[in-house]
């Protein structure tokens, strides 16, 4: 097929190389503009743009889409079989729904119709579900609410984090996106509309999302500090400055009966209460200004005291 492919992050790059691997003409790549990041704040080019130009592909970083006449111009010439989009970042407009004769289709991490949004693997894996997946779907109008094509469901294990997570379904996603062309082609593939009253929403993340609320079970904050990786983490606060997470694991033959955000010392090992009289163990912390260190350290050297609360 003649194709037009969008997307910006790492997550998008398994599925531009699949695509190609597998012969289709890619004629052109668009993506985000190129952005500051780092701490240098060093402009860099996205994960997509520098995989487009190792093979010699076109590359358009349009501000905007949806009135951009040059753009559009250049996507009629072009005249795609299809245009794939894979976390671009911009919403489609209708014009650009409408042109090629396959539809524009989207490859979303996760089994829809749950986690319809900007992040999906995040919440799925910060609400402990044990299985995600990946579907690609048509997009329309609507919050990921085309019609499905295929899916792939991938289990999730109980220490992954959404980086492991995230990786695993890139790679799964890829061979799916050029299984839904293969049969897209060759006519044998029968769109699904989504049952929408099944959908659930996974909204892009804030830095509050991170804050720890002890009055959720350790599992809970535990299962969002793997979810919310590599930002925006698990924190709170202590004496009035911010307390990163860094790693933590639930106590599970541990019950403590003090008020949720207690601070409980057993030799050198940091416990916090939380809800359901559960007990969450903080393993690595780094408190603001300071570097990350193991909890025993902490301990010791900023002098804790049995009984003290975080998050006030």
């Amino acid at each position: 097929m003649r194709l037009v492919f969008c997307g910006t992050p790492q997550f998008a790059v398994p599925a531009l190389e699949a695509v190609l691997a597998f012969g289709h003409d890619v004629a052109l790549v668009v993506t985000q503009p190129d952005r500051a990041a780092g701490r240098g704040m060093e402009v860099q080019a996205s994960p997509v743009k520098q995989a487009a130009l190792a093979h010699n592909i076109p590359v358009m970083q349009p501000d905007k889409i949806k009135n951009n006449a040059g753009f559009r111009t250049r996507l009629e010439q072009i005249a795609p079989d299809a245009i794939l989009v894979v976390a671009y970042g911009r919403i489609i407009p209708e014009w650009m729904l409408d042109l090629p004769r396959y539809g524009n289709i989207n490859l979303h991490g996760s089994l829809l119709p749950k986690y319809r949004g900007a992040a999906p693997i995040q919440w799925a894996v910060a609400e402990g579900e044990t299985v995600s997946g990946v579907t690609t779907m048509r997009l329309d109008a609507g919050l990921d609410t085309g019609e499905m094509l295929l899916a792939h469901a991938v289990p999730i294990g109980v220490e992954e984090t959404a980086i492991d997570v995230y990786e695993n379904l890139a790679e799964v996603g890829a061979e799916l996106m050029v299984e839904t062309l293969r049969r897209l082609e060759g006519g044998d593939l029968t769109p699904e509309r989504q049952n929408h009253s099944l959908a659930t929403l996974a909204p892009i993340l804030t830095r509050d999302d991170g804050r720890m609320d002890f009055s959720r079970t350790a599992q809970q904050i535990y299962n969002r500090w793997r979810g919310f990786q590599p930002w925006p983490g698990a924190w709170t606060t202590l004496r009035g400055k911010k307390l990163i997470a860094q790693r933590m694991h639930v106590a599970e033959d541990e019950h403590c009966l003090c008020e949720p955000g207690t601070i409980c010392m057993d030799a050198d090992r940091f416990w916090v209460s939380c809800g359901g009289f559960t007990t969450l163990v903080l393993d690595e912390v780094q408190l603001e200004g300071k570097r990350r260190m193991p909890a025993a350290e902490f301990l010791r050297g900023f002098q804790i005291k049995d009984g003290e609360r975080l998050g006030l």
